[in-house]
């Protein structure tokens, strides 16, 4: 899990990505997970930032994109 929010620049870094894990902020549909989850096609992973939460379903899982491309690997559902 805190590679995939790495890679796809959901989280800038992967050390925050862990710690967002470790506090239960980050969930894989609908139950948390640690930085150790492995991501797969079709999950939905939801991101509490503050007051705000960030939810995706993830499209693809690659190792390494390019900047441009980051995007490419979710779908943004909603932002609340």
């Amino acid at each position: 899990m805190d590679k995939y929010l790495k890679v796809s620049r959901l989280i800038k870094r992967r050390t925050v990505a862990n710690e967002a894990c470790d506090n239960g902020r980050v969930s894989a549909n609908g139950k948390p997970v640690k930085a150790s989850y492995e991501v797969k096609v079709g999950d939905q992973i939801s991101i509490q930032f503050g007051q705000k939460t960030l939810c995706v379903e993830v499209l693809q899982v690659a190792d390494a994109v390019g900047k441009a491309d980051a995007d490419s690997l979710y779908r943004e559902i909603s932002l609340s």
